[in-house]
């Protein structure tokens, strides 16, 4: 017996637009929101200062950090 029915050969989907916009890019995360899981969130308290020890910090570094302006000025 002979089967008579046309098997259908779908495209390949189109090629991703890398170079969207801010709406497509904003429409293909509201796509993918349900998906996305978010973790709990737990509340850690600080460490407090006197548990921190051992952080050394290169002098070139520091320099440089000195030296640059403040956020905001």
């Amino acid at each position: 017996m002979t089967n008579n029915r046309a098997h259908t050969v779908h495209a390949a989907p189109a090629p991703a637009d890398l170079e969207g916009d801010l709406a497509s890019l904003r429409g293909d995360c509201a796509r993918m929101a349900p998906w996305w899981v978010a973790p709990d969130r737990t509340a850690e308290p600080p460490v407090p200062p006197s548990r921190l020890h051992g952080v050394e910090v290169p002098a070139s570094s520091a320099r440089l950090l000195d030296a640059m302006s403040d956020y905001g000025d």
